[in-house]
């Protein structure tokens, strides 16, 4: 089995109370702490690479990126999905081509770009291209923004959401992800979406099969692992001060 095939079929005929949990490593080192802790596989965060790289959060270049997720990759045996954000322009071919070229197995994509929603049927047209250019070499999770960039309430959210995920999983999605979902959400969510559903978990706050419960197939951390190690730092530094 290859690891995109191996890494597919952790999604599929999980428990309720088992969702499949990613952490999400930022950098080499870190992705070794979670590999070695028994993880079956990872998902890398764009926000938590840019603050490794000295970037904001959406403004990494596509170079360093795709070195940042390499790295990674090379440091451990688990398979690796990779949040390449809204896909930084590149045409479906040459991003597909890229991203394989780190060796990750998967990747997220977001429905939005600077802020404000993408059009679904043209964003389902777009991610029918990569779909075509990948074939079934790819793990694509496809990223709702629903929650972050919509309008209205959290019903509206919802239901919009569910139009979205329709649209994106007939391109050919494997997952989709509606990023800031509430809890709450997640029945409403799994009843209407089809296939895997990713919710994003809180460190300290949510716990994991909590959200299986309600829902979700795999959860995700985003930066969360990243900025915690940073906060630790902090106040590690702080509580010992300057040589």
């Amino acid at each position: 089995m290859s690891a995109v095939e191996a890494f597919r079929a952790l999604h599929h005929g999980r428990l309720p109370d088992d969702p499949l949990v990613l952490p999400g490593p930022w950098d080499a080192a870190g992705a070794r702490v979670f590999a070695d802790a028994g993880f079956p596989a990872l998902a890398t965060p764009s926000a938590g690479i840019a603050a490794a790289l000295g970037h904001a959060d959406g403004a990494t270049p596509a170079d360093e990126m795709f070195a940042a997720v390499a790295r990674i990759v090379r440091a451990v045996d688990v398979p690796v999905s990779a949040d390449i954000e809204s896909g930084y322009g590149l045409p479906p071919k040459e991003l597909v081509e890229r991203l394989l070229e780190t060796g990750a197995v998967g990747c997220n994509l977001e429905d939005s770009r600077e802020g404000v929603l993408r059009d679904p049927r043209q964003h389902a047209d777009w991610l029918a291209e990569v779909r075509a250019a990948a074939g079934d070499r790819v793990f694509v999770n496809a990223r709702v923004d629903t929650f972050l960039r919509g309008e209205g309430g959290p019903q509206e959210a919802v239901e919009r959401a569910i139009e979205r995920a329709a649209l994106y999983v007939a391109a050919g999605a494997d997952c989709v992800y509606p990023i800031g979902a509430p809890p709450a959400a997640l029945p409403a969510l799994r009843a209407g979406i089809e296939g895997p559903v990713n919710a994003l978990a809180r460190l300290g706050e949510q716990d994991p099969a909590d959200l299986g419960r309600l829902g979700a197939t795999r959860v995700t951390f985003g930066p969360g692992w990243q900025r915690r190690a940073t906060a630790l730092l902090a106040a590690d530094v702080a509580a010992h001060g300057a040589p």
